[in-house]
């Protein structure tokens, strides 16, 4: 892991009218890191990452992405980056292996390098059995890999990926595990964010929690298990060990609530 940082912003805000979706968010994240974005709905999450990757413009504050400043090096940035977003955002009238040679193009890989990349990246995606089918027609899980791929293409040095296992089949989503991991083995840094706890607490070293816009904690798994452990009246389970899921919910002040049920299901 390095210890240059890939990711800092300072008094990060962004507002929507009267609405603060993201207030003044002081975020740091290691080069070589394997980081989790995490918050309930309408945190902010998505948000932050149209901000991190140009999409979306801060109303204040500031953002460096790999040492340089994204409002005066927005295309510098976003050249070293690749992205997997909410809304996976494909060209549908293409066919997958069009879609993997333009964008590899727009990132200025040569036709031989693409072309390469684009045939590596389908057998891998296991997207080859349907040349010619456009990617309108995909389903939600093959556009999902494709849109992954596409973020790859070119090598970039940090990975954003919102939801990305989301509508994805076990074997495929246990492929692209075991990518992200070797990403990580080269050096390249990963931004994720998911709801799914089980797969952050696996995969991520790192992470960040964000609530009602404002960032309440981050750190190492352990930095974070270590401080709510150590405060009075918080149960420790038998294995001496708090789940991600528990540091969650003690953090955003969530409950499981087990005993509330539906009226007419009582």
């Amino acid at each position: 892991m390095s210890n240059e940082i890939a990711i800092s912003t300072e008094n990060l805000t962004r507002r929507f009218g009267e609405l603060v979706a993201v207030d003044q968010v002081n975020l740091s994240v290691e080069g070589g890191q394997f980081f989790g974005f995490l918050g309930p709905n309408g945190a902010g999450k998505s948000t932050m990452i149209k901000m991190l990757t140009g999409l979306l413009a801060p109303s204040s504050g500031n953002i460096r992405v790999l040492g340089v400043d994204l409002a005066t090096h927005s295309v510098e940035v976003k050249a070293s980056i690749g992205v997997v977003p909410e809304g996976l955002a494909l060209f549908g009238r293409l066919t997958a292996s069009e879609y993997l040679n333009f964008v590899g193009r727009m990132y200025g890989l040569d036709r031989t390098t693409t072309a390469q990349r684009t045939q590596e990246l389908l057998e891998f995606m296991q997207l080859t059995d349907r040349p010619k089918t456009l990617v309108t027609d995909f389903s939600h899980g093959m556009q999902k890999k494709l849109a992954m791929a596409a973020a790859v293409i070119h090598g970039p040095k940090i990975l954003f990926l919102d939801e990305p296992f989301e509508g994805v089949d076990a074997i495929a989503a246990g492929t692209l595990k075991a990518m992200l991991q070797r990403m990580i083995t080269r050096g390249a840094t990963i931004f994720l964010t998911s709801h799914v706890l089980e797969i952050v607490e696996r995969l991520c070293s790192h992470v960040a929690i964000i609530s009602k816009g404002k960032l309440v904690a981050q750190g190492s798994l352990e930095e974070l298990r270590a401080g709510i452990e150590a405060r009075q009246g918080v149960t420790v389970p038998s294995d001496g060990k708090l789940t991600l899921e528990e540091i969650f919910l003690d953090i955003v002040g969530g409950t499981r609530e087990a005993d509330r049920e539906l009226t007419w299901l009582s």
